[in-house]
């Protein structure tokens, strides 16, 4: 039996132990302190310093802060139902209903025709969600938002280091949240960011993520903590701690090398596959878009049978995702979506993370095309 090859996978060493260890021997605070200011302030230069970094500890914290900021309970939030489970239960959480929203085929975000036609007096915020790192017309998305006076909050988990015409993702725009967890971009081991220069929304999610309490993220940068203290908001223990300030200071030094890792097979794939005639590539630009997953569709319903073969020798693949207004949770909204089930019933998203060798990608794209009737 070969070895398995892995769909996703953490990779972090001794840098990221040694960092660890330097908080755990050395500063001795675990909680949330002066690695997570430094985290932070790393990351506002990775955005060119155009934009504020609050560090949360997870991405689905930074969705659900970013939500509560602009929202009120009752008000409803457009997204696309083909995404992972956490832009919804964040929108939910906040009180706020998610409208599931049509996708485009070529680029799976979100259909703004579509969600044009879900708009009430209800809706406050539209959600993009940059899926496989993929940010899709984000100019046109925010003349969208600015024509029905919405607020943007960019679902950017899988897209940390893409760019748009230039320009960094997190470098523009209203509210952007990252995704700090295992197998993202970069890790902090679990983690998120909210990034904006609206200084009211950076005080509120400075503010909830430490229960609400006011200015207390001042006192923690400093070793300290507020004893007493008014809180005026509902409030999370959503901060984030030194230890994954530390693993985050160093993944963020080694990004170029994971970048550069992540285009090579993203590219290397599309070159091996786009001339199947039964499998589709998405037209994504690896040039700009630095790649969380590789998704491809899978026609003539052979998804399903070539996911178990792929399984069966010992690949693991995913589907990534169900979509959400199927779920029962949130079945209720009665959204007729049949271009995102259609295009589910083919995802499939093969092996692609920076430990990935040449060999082990060969081996998937042979069991491809042996499955496909290839050559």
């Amino acid at each position: 039996m070969n070895s398995l090859i892995r769909l996703s996978k953490s990779v972090v060493g001794k840098e990221e132990a040694n960092a660890l260890a330097e908080v755990i021997l050395n500063d001795g605070m675990l909680g949330m302190g002066q690695y997570v200011q430094m985290f932070e302030n790393q990351l506002k230069s990775f955005f060119d310093g155009k934009k504020e970094v609050c560090c949360v500890n997870t991405g689905t914290s930074a969705l659900h802060l970013a939500v509560a900021s602009v929202v009120s309970p009752g008000d409803e939030v457009l997204v696309q139902s083909l995404t992972y489970l956490s832009s919804f239960q964040a929108i939910s959480a906040a009180g706020a209903c998610p409208i599931p929203c049509e996708i485009l085929p070529g680029s799976i975000t979100i259909d703004l025709q579509d969600a044009e036609n879900r708009i009430t007096e209800k809706t406050k915020a539209i959600m993009p969600v940059h899926y496989a790192g993929n940010c899709g017309n984000l100019d046109e998305i925010y003349k969208f938002a600015e024509q029905h006076n919405l607020r943007v909050i960019e679902d950017a988990a899988h897209a940390f280091g893409t760019t748009y015409k230039g320009k960094k993702i997190g470098t523009f725009g209203d509210i952007i949240c990252f995704s700090f967890d295992g197998i993202k971009n970069i890790t902090s081991g679990e983690g998120g960011a909210i990034v904006t220069s609206d200084s009211d929304i950076l005080q509120y999610v400075q503010d909830a993520r430490l229960l609400g309490i006011h200015k207390d993220t001042d006192k923690r940068y400093s070793g300290l903590r507020s004893w007493e203290f008014d809180v005026t908001k509902q409030g999370y223990r959503y901060h984030m701690s030194n230890l994954f300030g530390s693993i985050g200071i160093e993944q963020l030094k080694k990004f170029s090398t994971f970048k550069q890792s992540r285009q090579k097979l993203a590219k290397r794939y599309d070159t091996n596959l786009k001339d199947l005639s039964n499998l589709i590539l998405f037209d994504f630009n690896y040039d700009n878009i630095v790649p969380h997953i590789y998704p491809v569709r899978i026609l003539d319903n052979n998804r399903d049978g070539l996911r178990k073969f792929l399984v069966d020798n010992n690949v693991q693949c995913g589907v990534h995702y169900y979509p959400n207004h199927l779920l029962s949770f949130y079945a209720k909204s009665g959204a007729s979506l049949p271009i995102t089930e259609k295009v589910y019933s083919e995802l499939l998203t093969l092996p692609l993370h920076p430990n990935l060798k040449m060999e082990q990608q060969d081996r998937v794209l042979n069991l491809i095309k042996k499955y496909l009737k290839v050559g």
